[in-house]
C-alpha cells in the first residue's frame, strides 16, 4: 500500500510537468522506501510471534525515511502547483488531499504499532556514576541503541572531568535533520524524529529536556566530589567511627554491670523454674541462662549498631552510595515480605483461631459430662463410671485430629510442594516405626473396655504378681510386695491370663478367699483338727469373721490327710501379711491342740523319740493332766 501511494505521488508530479531529473530521485527513493517496508514486511511475518529490538528500530527507521520523503515532497508541491493554472490546480489539490488523508491513517496505525512496542522494550539508562540521567530506546545511524548510550555517558562523563565547567555553555544546533547538543566543540546528543517520535514530543521540546538534565546533573556531580565535600564526609565518617566504638564500649559496661548485678542478687531474682512441684531448671541452670541471653542481646546491639554505621558511611560518598541501598535490601526486603506475608496469613489466622476456640469449648463441655459420670451425678445404661476418662482421652484426640486436619490448609506453606514432601515423609516414618506403639494402644483401648482391674487392685499378670500402680494407653506398671516396679506392655497383659485378687473386695462383696494347706497324720481326729485351724484364723487380723472360715479335706495321701484352710478377707493388698500371721496362728493352735503337722513329709518312729509337738506346749499339757 505504501508504495502504490508513493507511486501515485511521483505520477501526479510526472503528470504535472516535473523534469524528468526530478522525478527519477523521487522513484529512486520510493523504490528505496518500499524495498526497506517489504524487508520489514518480511521481517514482521516471519517472527509474527516474537517482536525483537530490530522490529522497533526498522520500524522508526522507516518512519524516519518517510518522513523526509514527506518534507521534500510537500516542498516540491509547492513549487509545483504555483505554476499550474487554476483548473489543473484543483485537480492535484484534490489528488494530493486524497494521498495526505491516506498518510495520516498511516501515521495513526504506527503510532498506535510503537506504543504496543514501548510496551515490551527496554531503554539502556545513561549514567554518570551511579547515578541514571535518561533512557536511550532507539539508535541513530550506524549506532544501535546500546552503542549510542555508551557514546552519550562517555562524552558526558568528559565533560564532567573538564578542569573548568559552566552551566551556560550547553547550546542545541539543528543541523538540518537533528537537534544536536553541544558543549564547546564536544556533540554530547543528537536528537532525532525517532526519539522525539518514541516519547510523543517535538525535537525541540525533548532536546531542551535533555540539556537541562545533563547540565544540572553534571554540576550537581562535580559538587558532590569537589575537595571540600570531600574533606566534610571524612570528617562525618571518622566521628561516626568514633561515636561507634563509644556507644559500643557503653553497652559493654551497661551490660557488664548488669551481669555483677545478677550474681550478686542471684537468690532473690533466680529460684529456678518449677511446674507443680517438679523443678524443671534449677538456680543455677536459671542463672545461666539470663546471663547467655544477655551475651546475646549484647552482641545483637552491637551488630545493629555496626550495619546501620555501615549503611550510613556508605550514604556519604557517592561511589558507595548503592552500597547502602544494597545493605539496607538484606534486611528490609526480608522484613517486608515476612510482613506482607504476615498480612496477608491474617485471615487465616482468625479462621484457624476460631476453629481453635470452637473445638476448644466443645471439648470443654464434653468434659463436663465426663467429670458428672466419674462423680456418679450422671448416670448412663450401660456405661461404667471408670470408662467415662478414657473415653473421654480418645474423644479428645480424635477431635484434636480433626482439627488439625481442617487447620492444615489454612497453614502458611501448606500447599507449597516442599511442605507436603515433609508431611508424606514424616507419615511413612511414623506408620514404619510404630507398629508395635499402635498394637500396645490398640490393647490398652481394649483393656480399658474389658475392665480386668483398676489402679490399686492386686492383680497376678503372667507370673508378676503385684498392685497395679499405672495404667495408661501403652503399657500398665506394677509394684510387687517387694517394692519393685514392673512394666509390661499392653499387647503382653492382653495375650496373658489376668487374676484380680481385688475384684470381690467391695463392701457389698463376700470378699477374697485366702487358703493354705496342712498335712495332719490319720491318728489325729479331723474334728480337732478342724476346730484348730479355724480358731488359727479367727486369731489373725483382717480375716472376716463372717462368712465364717471353713476347711477342706482335699486327699487322703499314703501317711497323711490334706486339709485346707478357706477364709475371707476385703483386704487383698495385705495377702503376705495376713497369710504369714495365718500361719502363725496355725502353728500355734495346733501345737496348743497337740496335733503334729506333718507337712512338709515327716517321718515319726513311736519308739519313745519326741514329738514334732514344741517342748513348752507339751510340758504345760502334762502338767495340766498330772494335776
Amino acid at each position: 500500500m505504501p508504495f502504490y501511494k508513493d507511486f501515485r505521488i511521483a505520477t501526479v508530479f510526472s503528470k504535472a510537468g516535473l523534469s524528468v531529473k526530478l522525478s527519477s530521485f523521487l522513484l529512486l527513493f520510493v523504490l528505496t522506501t518500499s524495498i526497506a517496508f517489504c524487508q520489514q514486511k518480511d521481517t514482521t511475518a516471519a517472527n509474527k510471534d516474537t517482536i525483537h529490538r530490530t522490529d522497533v528500530e526498522q520500524l522508526l527507521i522507516k518512519q524516519e525515511q518517510q518522513n523526509q520523503l514527506d518534507s521534500v515532497l510537500k516542498e516540491q508541491w509547492k513549487n509545483v502547483l504555483d505554476s499550474q493554472p487554476d483548473k489543473r490546480r484543483k485537480a492535484l489539490e484534490s489528488n494530493i488531499g486524497k494521498i495526505l488523508f491516506e498518510d495520516s491513517l498511516r501515521r495513526e496505525r504506527e503510532l498506535k504499532t510503537i506504543d504496543s512496542l514501548k510496551k515490551i522494550t527496554t531503554g539502556h539508562p545513561v549514567m554518570l556514576h551511579a547515578d541514571t540521567l535518561f533512557l536511550v530506546y532507539v539508535g541513530i545511524g550506524a549506532f544501535g541503541t546500546k552503542e549510542r548510550t555508551q557514546a552519550i555517558a562517555g562524552k558526558i562523563k568528559k565533560i564532567y572531568e573538564l578542569p573548568f565547567y559552566y552551566t551556560d555553555t550547553f547550546k542545541i544546533v539543528n543541523n538540518g535533520i537533528d537537534l544536536d547538543i553541544v558543549y564547546d566543540d564536544i556533540t554530547v546528543l543528537s536528537v532525532s524524529n525517532l526519539d522525539a517520535m518514541w516519547f510523543g514530543q517535538s525535537k525541540q521540546q525533548l532536546a531542551e529536556h535533555y540539556k537541562t538534565i545533563i547540565a544540572s546533573e553534571i554540576e550537581k556531580e562535580r559538587q558532590e566530589y569537589s575537595f571540600k565535600n570531600r574533606l566534610r564526609r571524612i570528617l562525618v565518617a571518622v566521628g561516626t567511627l568514633a561515636v561507634l566504638l563509644l556507644l559500643i564500649r557503653v553497652i559493654s559496661l551497661f551490660f557488664r554491670r548488669i551481669a555483677v548485678y545478677a550474681h550478686a542478687r542471684r537468690d532473690r531474682f533466680f529460684k529456678g523454674v518449677t511446674f507443680r512441684k517438679f523443678q524443671l531448671i534449677s538456680q543455677r541452670k536459671h542463672l545461666s541462662l539470663f546471663l547467655r541471653s544477655l551475651k546475646f542481646i549484647k552482641a545483637g546491639l552491637i551488630l545493629l549498631m555496626i550495619y546501620a554505621s555501615l549503611s550510613f558511611l556508605f550514604s556519604l560518598f557517592p561511589t558507595t552510595m548503592g552500597w547502602t541501598e544494597t545493605l539496607l535490601s538484606w534486611i528490609l526486603t526480608p522484613a517486608k515480605a515476612l510482613w506482607h506475608a504476615f498480612v496477608k496469613f491474617l485471615p487465616d489466622l482468625f479462621t484457624i483461631l476460631v476453629i481453635y476456640f470452637v473445638f476448644n469449648y466443645l471439648i470443654k463441655i464434653i468434659r463436663y459430662f465426663v467429670l458428672e459420670i466419674e462423680d456418679d451425678k450422671i448416670r448412663v445404661s450401660g456405661f461404667h463410671r471408670d470408662w467415662a476418662r478414657p473415653t473421654f482421652n480418645i474423644l479428645r484426640f480424635l477431635l484434636y485430629a480433626f482439627m488439625l486436619v481442617i487447620i492444615f490448609p489454612y497453614l502458611p506453606g501448606s500447599h507449597s510442594p516442599a511442605f507436603q514432601g515433609v508431611s508424606v515423609f514424616l507419615g511413612v516414618l511414623l506408620s514404619l516405626g510404630s507398629s508395635s506403639a499402635i498394637s500396645n494402644i490398640v490393647s490398652g483401648l481394649v483393656i480399658t473396655y474389658m475392665r480386668p482391674f483398676r489402679i490399686g487392685d492386686r492383680v497376678q499378670i503372667g507370673e508378676v504378681i503385684g498392685d497395679v500402680t499405672e495404667k495408661n494407653m501403652l503399657v500398665t506398671r506394677i509394684r510387687t510386695i517387694k517394692n519393685e516396679d514392673i512394666t509390661i506392655p499392653n499387647s503382653s497383659v492382653l495375650s496373658s491370663s489376668t487374676i484380680n485378687y481385688s475384684s470381690n473386695t467391695k463392701p457389698t462383696d463376700t470378699g477374697l478367699i485366702l487358703h493354705t494347706t496342712v498335712t495332719i497324720g490319720y491318728d489325729t481326729p479331723w474334728q480337732q483338727i478342724h476346730r484348730a485351724l479355724i480358731n488359727a484364723a479367727n486369731r489373725t487380723d483382717l480375716i472376716l469373721q463372717q462368712p465364717e472360715p471353713f476347711v477342706l479335706q482335699t486327699s487322703l495321701d499314703d501317711f497323711y490327710v490334706s486339709y485346707q484352710l478357706n477364709a475371707y478377707t476385703k483386704d487383698a493388698n495385705e495377702q503376705a501379711n495376713i497369710y504369714s500371721q495365718l500361719h502363725q496362728n496355725i502353728q500355734d493352735c495346733c501345737a496348743e491342740a497337740g496335733i503334729e503337722i506333718m507337712s512338709p513329709h515327716y517321718r515319726s518312729q513311736r519308739d519313745g523319740n519326741t514329738t514334732t509337738i514344741p517342748e513348752q506346749y507339751w510340758k504345760e499339757g502334762n502338767k495340766s493332766s498330772d494335776t
